[in-house]
């Protein structure tokens, strides 16, 4: 029997803790699920990977709601309307002008040279752990390296990066709940000032970091505007920030569910590129990808979408499609041929994916090296998925460590 609006509620805590399992009747009941948002608004919920991948290409289905919603607010306008002008909520041609003049500054050959940084920052924050012999590898690794690693990429000075972990840390508290939005705009406001004056301090003073590259970077004489700027550096932040904290913290988890996987990776090192992709398929970082619209009405699985509709497609579910993988629920750091959608997929595919990717190696392979044990402080069934429909993120990650002798 197709299930009814009382098995799903996006938005209960209990959704996260039981989702994996709502998902495989979703894929073989309503694969296309109708609910509706808090405003009221239709929206649909994708489980099945076709779907996704057909989805993510179809010209159809548009991230920008001002395409489809003349006039109107809406509720989940991309973590707030401060970063409305960026390109994960733009369709072309704004998204196409966006993302080539960004990419000018973000390119593989800056992540390629952080490699040094990012071990460094690393070695730093494990310091103070090893002789404890446990920490939380949630606050006192995960949630610190990559809020480190972007301070220096933007070019923050070393006397506000106090300031700046707290505001940033305000700013990933929101993003999963319009509510916190308003609750925090006050913090929110006092961050935008901060890096707009920082912007300008960049024209006045450029060097060589990514706010000044990204205040460089021109194409046939077209240049990022001030609010463009800002609103890339927050996407930067939020995006970014979160889901590296998220890809380091479920991939650990899954190595504790998995202690037999644990000790491949640590006899098979050559391995830890690809157990980082199967970690981002089986926990990835993000649950459902960021809302997009139905451009006008179409036919989809036999429902009726109307133009204006929300659509979100669930990277967990279709990351388990039985259609796709063998196995699913199995993880498993040798499967072949991973093709997870954890970064999306098609013209919004994440830009800081090599970033998130170096950053879990560097963080995996120091881990692994450092301590000859890592386990679970806590039984397994007192883990627990943070609410919110968007991420997926452990509340804490208590970690019980031995170094190697």
């Amino acid at each position: 029997m197709p299930l009814s609006l009382n098995d799903v509620d996006l938005f209960s805590p209990e959704f996260k803790q039981q989702s994996y399992q709502l998902y495989k009747k979703l894929r073989q009941d309503q694969p296309v699920f109708p609910f509706k948002l808090p405003t009221g608004k239709q929206a649909w919920l994708v489980t099945k990977h076709e779907d996704a991948l057909n989805m993510f290409k179809s010209s159809k289905i548009v991230k920008d709601f001002k395409n489809v919603n003349e006039g109107e607010g809406d509720y989940f306008l991309e973590n707030g309307a401060y970063l409305g002008e960026n390109m994960l909520s733009s369709d072309p041609p704004d998204h196409t002008r966006l993302r080539k003049l960004v990419s000018k500054a973000f390119t593989p050959k800056m992540i390629a040279q952080l490699e040094d940084d990012i071990q460094a920052v690393t070695d730093r924050l494990l310091a103070p752990v090893k002789e404890k012999g446990h920490m939380d590898a949630i606050s006192d690794f995960a949630l610190p390296l990559p809020i480190i690693v972007i301070s220096n990429m933007l070019g923050i000075p070393e006397k506000d990066r106090d300031a700046f972990h707290d505001w940033s840390a305000v700013i990933v508290e929101s993003a999963n709940d319009q509510s916190r939005i308003v609750e925090n705009q006050n913090t929110i406001n006092a961050f935008i000032t901060y890096i707009r004056d920082l912007v300008d301090e960049k024209r006045q003073h450029p060097d060589d970091r990514l706010i000044s590259l990204m205040i460089d970077a021109h194409d046939e004489g077209d240049r990022l505007s001030e609010q463009e700027l800002i609103a890339t550096i927050f996407l930067l932040i939020v995006a970014g920030h979160e889901t590296t904290v998220n890809l380091i913290a479920n991939g650990l988890y899954a190595l504790f569910q998995h202690p037999e996987q644990m000790i491949r990776l640590r006899q098979n090192p050559d391995l830890m590129e690809n157990a980082i992709e199967e970690m981002l398929r089986y926990h990835g970082p993000v649950e459902i990808a960021p809302i997009r619209y139905a451009a006008e009405a179409m036919d989809w699985h036999g429902q009726q979408m109307e133009r204006g509709d929300a659509i979100f497609i669930s990277l967990a579910a279709v990351n388990r499609d039985p259609d796709v993988y063998d196995n699913p629920d199995q993880f498993d750091i040798a499967r072949e041929n991973i093709k997870h959608f954890a970064f999306g997929k098609g013209i919004h595919f994440c830009l800081g994916a090599p970033l998130a990717r170096l950053e879990a190696k560097v963080a995996f392979r120091t881990l692994l090296s450092e301590f000859s044990d890592l386990s679970l402080s806590v039984p397994d069934d007192e883990m627990k998925w943070r609410p919110g429909m968007m991420m997926r993120g452990l509340e804490a990650l208590p970690v019980d460590l031995r170094q190697q002798s």
